[in-house]
């Protein structure tokens, strides 16, 4: 997972409220630059964790522009960034035991 910089605070678009920050931009552009200004270090560590239900769900393969900016696409809407709908992973919670 990224590092965090206790030291800067940002407000995070997607938990709305104030975190520490990344302690580097996730990506060299502007997109990076927005992801660092205003994403909480705990916001981008769930988005890994979510990132990788889609990748294997859809089979993305990041090595090609389709299916990088697919899951641009998607990482934008999951954490706020624009409008739109998120599609279903594979994944479903694990149920709980009411055995004990």
């Amino acid at each position: 997972m990224a590092d965090a910089d206790p030291n800067r605070i940002v407000h995070c678009i997607k938990l709305k409220k104030d975190l520490p920050g990344l302690l580097r931009q996730p990506f060299p552009n502007d997109l990076g630059k927005h992801i660092f200004e205003n994403v909480s270090k705990e916001a981008w560590d769930l988005w890994v964790s979510e990132s990788v239900r889609y990748i294997n769900t859809y089979r993305m393969d990041l090595q090609t522009r389709a299916g990088t900016e697919q899951l641009l696409k998607l990482m934008r809407v999951w954490l706020g960034m624009e409008e739109g709908e998120m599609l279903p992973t594979a994944w479903t919670p694990p149920k709980e035991d009411k055995s004990e």
